[in-house]
């Protein structure tokens, strides 16, 4: 009985790497070939949400792990290679106060991903078939929190480590600059190559959230997000545009969102997304994705992951399809951590709302700014004055007859 109960631990565990071994499809060269322009896009929308407060501090670093190395094979003309696409990435911004309501800050990004023969944290295999490249970006960003103001600029590094033969020819050390403005709710962030424009992202932030001052609950926090991202095809391509619309459907836990792209008015992707807590600590998707190859139904990749403090798990969902060269069919782990900060509460970033205990910590720090009844006077929080109070006058004691009373 021991060793039937030991055989289907042993099945059980290694059911999902059998049913992503028999799924799986190979990453092709054509997605390893745009590597490059996913990563540098990628880094700006996440600096674009991490900016949304413009102050505070932003940490994040992880790395894909897939065990086996037919997992993720290459396709190429010379047939099918086992190997791993791989993804490592860190980042960190913070910002501090220079003056009353005036912050300047720091952001720095940093990608390395690819495929390689072999898994590896620092030193890369570099066989024929290996792409290895990597995206660094920095920036300044200045913050005005009394008009709901930033600015933010700097630079996008692109360096190919490797490139096999069997890719197309790519430049080495490519520079790009960025740029970003948000006022209030709304954002403007765009990329350039010298002097042509790569990409611009318009984003409207409309939901409320309280970790920027926002609304708990309440119609506010059911106003929608919206985005729109045009991109420059270049010589090789036409112009397109992606809009994204992220919705809140009960109380800042469960969200909806969907893509669309344009001109080609095609459906992208949708995502359904339950938080516990609205903190995003924690996380579960169920994930639908449009592929390449325009086939109806059967063209539809449906998928989802578990996403915890420090640990990812996603099978065919779109993240994971969009940021590692379109790999289907296994399930992918990612180890990471994440963590965002403003004014001392703590949160993942796009959260409307702090973790659990910090939230306690917020409630506690409002209702200590009312004045307290010590018998001294306290200006009022709105007016900056002594709140008013009422006073009777010309009342006035004097003896009777039968004893002291008012008249």
């Amino acid at each position: 009985m021991m060793k039937l109960r030991n055989t289907l631990k042993i099945f059980a565990c290694a059911l999902p790497l059998l049913a992503g071994q028999a799924l799986a499809d190979a990453v092709s060269i054509d997605a390893l070939a745009v590597g490059g322009a996913t990563m540098r896009d990628n880094q700006l929308g996440e600096i674009r949400d991490v900016l949304r407060g413009g102050r505070g501090g932003y940490l994040d670093f992880g790395f894909n792990y897939m065990p086996l190395v037919s997992q993720t094979p290459l396709k190429s003309e010379y047939g099918e290679h086992d190997g791993f696409a791989f993804r490592h990435h860190m980042a960190g911004f913070g910002a501090g106060e220079i003056s009353k309501n005036n912050y300047l800050g720091f952001l720095l990004w940093f990608e390395r991903s690819g495929w390689d023969g072999e898994d590896f944290v620092l030193f890369p295999y570099y066989n024929d078939f290996s792409a290895v490249r990597s995206v660094t970006t920095w920036g300044f960003s200045y913050t005005q929190s009394a008009m709901d103001l930033t600015v933010a600029a700097g630079m996008q590094h692109q360096n190919v480590e490797h490139v096999g033969d069997i890719y197309p020819d790519e430049n080495d050390s490519l520079l790009y600059s960025w740029a970003h403005l948000r006022w209030g709710h709304t954002s403007v962030q765009g990329s350039f190559h010298r002097t042509d424009w790569r990409s611009l992202r318009i984003s409207m932030d409309l939901e409320s959230r309280e970790v920027y001052g926002g609304r708990r609950s309440g119609p506010l926090t059911y106003l929608p997000n919206l985005e729109v991202a045009l991109y420059n095809g270049g010589d090789d391509g036409d112009d397109s545009v992606r809009v994204t619309w992220e919705q809140n459907l009960i109380a800042q836990r469960l969200y909806g969102e969907v893509s669309f792209d344009f001109p080609s008015r095609e459906f992208h992707s949708a995502a359904l997304k339950y938080y516990p807590d609205p903190s995003r600590m924690i996380g579960f998707e169920a994930t639908c994705l449009r592929r390449n190859v325009r086939s109806g139904a059967a063209d539809l990749l449906w998928g989802g992951a578990i996403d915890l403090l420090f640990v990812r798990i996603g099978y065919n969902s779109a993240y994971e399809y969009n940021h590692l060269y379109r790999a289907k069919g296994t399930f992918i782990a990612e180890f990471k951590f994440s963590m965002a900060t403003i004014d001392g509460f703590l949160f993942s970033r796009g959260a409307p709302r702090s973790a659990p205990m910090e939230t306690m910590k917020l409630d506690k720090k409002n209702k200590d700014n009312w004045p307290k009844d010590d018998g001294k006077i306290h200006l009022d929080q709105a007016t900056g004055s002594a709140p008013k109070t009422l006073e009777a006058k010309g009342v006035r004691y004097e003896k009777t007859t039968y004893g002291g009373g008012a008249k």
